[in-house]
């Protein structure tokens, strides 16, 4: 087949043409959901280890001969493939590095990022998340560089307010200046005064590291955190000030999932806070830590009988021409997010010996993680089918439908999956790996930046902060 070649022009050269294939601008590069394995220590009490770290990919496991596997015929050992596992003895820093370290990146780059914590009761996933004052995990220390890496940019308080639409406004600092003096007088509920003394006396660690590539000393940054919990498939907003009644107390109200008009899924109603530093923002997190449902089975003193979602959203919008103020134009919003989820423990209740509402929770906890893999293997199959796509059923969760967009491709996912040594786990822990291998095999969208572009000149930023303190 010949090639068709255009006239040359007088004095000139010709020009190669690429042709791009129809459809082919439209396609995006595709990742596969990442899926971390950390193994947490054998205790003294649990008897023998059923795994061994065969590379730092690869993890093996063995059925105990008291296993239901083993019973069944089920004998060899099986081996599991991550992006990484990580063996019991790795610091909370580590963990962070590997994790979540790229997700808070991302993020400061304007690009949403989701995480999962996933596992067995009692397998270490809220210690990863969350950890310990001495040992923080992967949440406070996104908040840390966050905050680390914004400090010479961050807008005065009340510049960016929620607009009740998955949104925000702009506003001046004169209107800033205003609406921080009228809450300065605002109360402090006891219970809010209790987290922040709480959190006060703990002898954390901050994490010192920062991001500088992405961060634009031409804009101001905002940073926004809601925390909510998927509890009995029903959505409870866990920052919502409401009034306690101590003689007829009132149950809190559920929330709806509504669609923004960029097709994101929210909590209608749910609260939106402000935070200035890693402190103010663990504040919230203690202050909805307080009211998250926890209860004790027989695996665990503190078992989440809730997923737990808190959510990171960082708002940024350029300066005008001078340096002095942000543009008070919404379309130049950069809007990004990062959703940590502590997802509850799934469970057998023969072990757990649950009964009445500890039943009732351990199988609305089952059926919700259910319909997370049933979501992960339909999008599975639609990808390495070929034929028809079936529809991938998000809507039978709030904890899936919550999370669409993600996997439609508006950010990057990763799942950290907690697992327990002890032999006496094997058969739950079993059945979370092979969710892990449909995961892995799920690809997303690579997330774009979502940055809008004003076309000033760049050093218009001051080099101070505004006089309005945050």
């Amino acid at each position: 087949m010949k090639s068709s070649k255009g006239k040359v022009p007088v004095g000139g050269k010709a020009k190669r043409v690429t042709v791009v294939p129809h459809g082919a601008r439209k396609q995006k590069e595709k990742d596969p959901v990442e899926v971390f394995c950390r193994v947490r220590p054998l205790k003294e009490e649990e008897g023998e280890s059923c795994m061994s770290i065969v590379r730092d990919n690869r993890l093996q496991i063995e059925p105990p001969e008291s296993s239901l596997a083993f019973k069944s015929g089920q004998k060899n050992p099986t081996q599991h493939t991550f992006k990484r596992v990580i063996n019991g003895t790795s610091s909370q820093s580590t963990v962070y590095d590997m994790v979540g370290f790229p997700l808070t990146e991302q993020l400061l780059q304007g690009k949403h990022g989701l995480l999962f914590a996933y596992g067995i009761t009692n397998s270490g996933k809220t210690y990863t998340m969350t950890g310990e004052p001495d040992a923080p995990g992967i949440l406070p220390r996104c908040l840390d560089v966050i905050f680390n890496s914004i400090a010479e940019v961050q807008a005065p308080k009340f510049v960016f307010r929620p607009d009740g639409s998955n949104g925000f406004n702009i506003f001046s600092e004169s209107d800033a200046r205003v609406e921080q003096y009228r809450n300065r007088g605002k109360k402090v509920s006891p219970r809010m005064r209790a987290a922040e003394s709480e959190f006060s006396e703990m002898l954390r660690v901050p994490d010192q590291r920062k991001v500088t590539e992405g961060v634009d000393e031409d804009s101001q940054y905002a940073v926004f955190v809601s925390y909510v919990e998927i509890y009995n498939n029903y959505a409870f907003d866990l920052l919502e000030d409401t009034p306690v009644d101590s003689i007829v107390p009132k149950p809190p109200k559920s929330k709806n999932l509504r669609e923004d008009t960029n097709h994101n899924m929210y909590v209608s109603g749910g609260t939106e806070v402000e935070v200035k530093s890693t402190e103010e923002a663990f504040d919230v997190l203690q202050r909805g830590q307080k009211r998250r449902r926890v209860a004790m089975t027989t695996m665990n003193t503190e078992s989440s009988r809730s997923h737990s979602v808190f959510t990171i959203r960082l708002v940024q919008a350029p300066l005008n021409h001078s340096g002095e103020a942000v543009i008070e134009d919404k379309s130049l919003l950069t809007i990004s997010q990062l959703s940590l989820v502590d997802l509850a423990g799934s469970e057998r209740t023969t072990r757990t010996h649950c009964t009445g509402d500890r039943l009732r929770e351990a199988n609305n906890i089952n059926a919700n993680l259910m319909v997370l893999r049933t979501c992960m293997e339909t999008l599975r199959d639609n990808q390495v089918g070929g034929g028809a796509t079936r529809i991938v059923p998000y809507r039978d969760s709030k904890l899936t439908h919550l999370f669409k967009n993600y996997f439609d491709g508006q950010g990057r996912v990763a799942m950290i999956v907690c697992v327990s040594p002890s032999s006496t786990d094997y058969d739950e822990t079993i059945h979370v790996m092979r969710f892990a291998e449909v995961t892995q095999e799920v690809m997303v969208s690579r997330p774009q930046e979502v940055k809008k572009q004003v076309g000033l000149a760049p050093g218009r930023h001051r080099g101070e902060l505004s006089l309005l303190s945050p």
